[in-house]
């Protein structure tokens, strides 16, 4: 039976990506980085037949056309080739149409079409986006609208750069360089500098405000001075002589970060006047900024997608083109995340047929309520289910599960599975009709993608989830949209009394997320998980590893 137009969309950038858009609601989307199992793996020339064809058979299928998304960098220079690779690996015809759209563009329309909102003012920022001439996107600003007659957008202004970092210009680069000074291996993300700031003096270094000009954001010398410091302000590992000065850095970022974004805000919201905000680019993974934007700024509501980062322009450029291009309404809205490949069973079960000697494969007649005793016994454990998560952030479908009421549970988690820094705190999966009893929420959070206030009845209940400033990240579960999970969370408040989780990424220390089940039972065997939930299995240690609060004690903090 038809399904309607086929549409692919490809990011050729940092976190190189791709989606599949068939008809008007259905929507396919997997990052590179998942197969290669390098973090922020860049889109290059054989992607397409080495990666994700073999992961996602139905590209290979009639495709009515093709969207593709770069950079500012020189992959562009190399067009035919990619032109000529699209042609031969996914057998378009002569007359297929394959378009290039913005990078700025490709952000909007991942955020706004599959948005809850028929009208909403955009924003997009990131360090730098696609070509202006001969200047770089930075921000772009837009008033978008949908209706009988089709899909309104318009850009209101944009910040644009001459991409020369001696003179850098924008909120995206102050972010940037500020994650650059504190992990200048390049292994930091903006999540580390965000949850190290808590810890810091935002006063203690004397550093003033951005400098914000309507929609432009400019960086003033004193930042640009203590930028070119080297490694004078570099996170070290169990560096307690410098702790307290990364921190103090971070905080001040933090700060500077969040009052600029708000002037952005204010401004688009004069210019527009409107009620609703969508918000993508690579900024929008900033959970307490997110978080404040929801609280206090003048839009009613605030949406950001769960993969607001380069990876989910794939899913952009798809849209876009079933939109603009093909004149088709799309149907699809941010409902989950969880876009990955159809899961194949066979695969599953291939899997635990060649399990190695040192794991033992078992399948409960109550699977969820096997894992919650787990947990209950202060054991971790894993999740691979379904299709996985698009955005960078574990949902449920590639999650790693600890006690919330145990905080040697969260620096396990953190130093034997994840490989993070000691001060990270875990995501707080919360079954959504508890959520308001036990954070600050006044909505749902199904993409754990701001922070809020643990109500401080329940702070020190939940030392697994809850920061030093006493905010968590939740994320709210639903049974229609996540069942096992939800399922796990009701049986372990059944033994516990407690509605709340702490989560993680089902990944290895650098690692991205597990997408098969041979990465999630890699995982399993390369780190101190003591389990693995994939359904229907429960797959466990021969040899256990220790258990925390009980043979397992965390290091001393850098304090």
């Amino acid at each position: 039976m038809a399904v309607g137009p086929v549409v692919i969309g490809v990011n050729r950038a940092r976190d190189g990506s791709i989606a599949l858009a068939r008809g008007p609601g259905s929507v396919h989307s997997l990052q590179k980085e998942r197969i290669t199992r390098r973090r922020h793996h860049r889109g290059r020339l054989g992607d397409l037949p080495d990666h994700y064809l073999p992961r996602l058979p139905p590209l290979a299928g009639p495709v009515d056309l093709v969207v593709e998304s770069y950079s500012s960098d020189a992959e562009l220079d190399d067009l035919a080739a990619y032109r000529a690779e699209l042609r031969e690996t996914l057998g378009l015809g002569p007359d297929t149409p394959v378009v290039l759209l913005s990078r700025h563009l490709s952000h909007l329309y991942s955020a706004f079409p599959p948005s809850p909102f028929e009208e909403a003012a955009g924003l997009v920022v990131n360090a730098q986006g696609s070509r202006a001439g001969d200047l770089l996107e930075v921000s772009s600003f837009y008033r978008c609208a949908r209706g009988p007659a089709g899909y309104r957008v318009e850009c209101l202004a944009e910040q644009l750069w001459d991409g020369d970092w001696a003179r850098p210009a924008g909120l995206g680069c102050f972010s940037a360089l500020l994650t650059r000074m504190l992990w200048p291996s390049g292994e930091g993300d903006a999540g580390q500098v965000t949850d190290l700031a808590p810890f810091g003096d935002p006063d203690a270094l004397g550093l003033p405000g951005l400098d914000v000009r309507g929609h432009e954001v400019f960086i003033p010398q004193a930042w640009l001075d203590t930028f070119a410091q080297g490694a004078a302000f570099r996170y070290v590992v169990n560096g307690g002589s410098t702790f307290k000065r990364s921190a103090n850095l971070a905080a001040a970022g933090q700060r500077v970060f969040e009052r600029a974004l708000d002037e952005l805000v204010a401004w688009l919201h004069r210019r527009t006047g409107l009620a609703n905000l969508v918000f993508a680019g690579v900024t929008a993974l900033n959970r307490p900024a997110v978080g404040r934007l929801i609280r206090e700024s003048p839009f009613r509501e605030v949406f950001v997608p769960p993969s607001p980062h380069d990876g989910g322009t794939a899913i952009g450029c798809a849209l876009y083109g079933m939109i603009e291009c093909l004149g088709v309404d799309s149907a699809f809205r941010w409902t989950d995340d969880f876009l990955g490949p159809d899961p194949d069973p066979a695969e599953a079960e291939a899997a635990v047929r060649a399990l190695p000697e040192d794991l033992a494969a078992e399948r409960p007649a109550d699977l969820a309520g096997a894992t919650a005793r787990l947990l209950a016994d202060g054991r971790t454990v894993g999740l691979h289910q379904g299709r996985s998560e698009s955005g960078p952030r574990a949902l449920g479908h590639r999650s790693v599960l600890a006690d919330p009421r145990v905080p040697e549970l969260r620096d396990y988690v953190n130093a034997e599975v994840g490989g993070r820094e000691w001060f990270r705190p875990l995501a707080a999966l919360v079954a959504a009709e508890h959520a308001e009893r036990i954070f600050e929420l006044d909505r749902p959070a199904p993409f754990a993608q701001y922070a809020a206030g643990v109500r401080p009845g329940h702070r020190d209940a939940l030392p697994g989830v809850t920061h030093v400033d006493g905010s968590a990240r939740p994320q709210t579960v639903r049974p229609d949209t996540t069942p096992f999970l939800h399922g796990v969370l009701s049986r372990w408040h059944a033994l516990t009394g407690c509605p709340v989780l702490a989560g993680a990424s089902l990944s290895g220390p650098g690692e991205p997320l597990a997408e098969t089940a041979e990465h999630a039972i890699g995982t399993l065997r390369r780190t101190g998980l003591h389990a693995l939930a994939l359904p229907p299995y429960l797959i466990r240690k021969r040899d256990e590893p220790p258990v925390p609060g009980e043979d397992w004690q965390p290091p001393a903090l850098p304090l």
